[in-house]
């Protein structure tokens, strides 16, 4: 069971750094606007999926069963599903986490900036 959560790590941290980070700023501009100027559905559909963290993680979620052969709960292909699923969900709920930690720190550095400069202010 443990293994469940610790494949959901890289599984987070790979669609976090694909679909929020500026290394891969360029190349998430060019699928966001592909995901909106294409004509046809399908191709929209599939610019979006490196758009999404949530929509991404399922196509990381699948590779890291093929490299790890992981299933949860039933020997065949059953557990490979239950474990996509837990695996994304886990993923998930780790990336939320994330996300909440990164808006509470910007909002403490915006706070001791705000701070600081109100002392700079006062010394003048």
């Amino acid at each position: 069971m443990q293994t469940l959560f610790i494949l959901a790590i890289p599984v987070a941290c790979l669609a976090w750094t694909v679909t929020k980070e500026e290394v891969f700023r360029e190349a998430r501009e060019f699928c966001v606007d592909r995901s909106q100027n294409c004509d046809k559905l399908y191709k929209r559909k599939f610019f979006y999926l490196f758009t999404c963290e949530y929509c991404f993680s399922h196509y990381v979620t699948i590779l890291m069963l093929v490299m790890t052969n992981y299933k949860l709960l039933y020997s065949d292909w059953r557990g490979y599903v239950i474990a996509g699923f837990s695996i994304v969900w886990i993923a998930n709920v780790y990336m939320s986490l994330y996300n909440l930690i990164r808006i509470d720190l910007k909002k403490q550095k915006i706070i001791a900036k705000k701070e600081e400069q109100n002392l700079e202010e006062q010394q003048s």
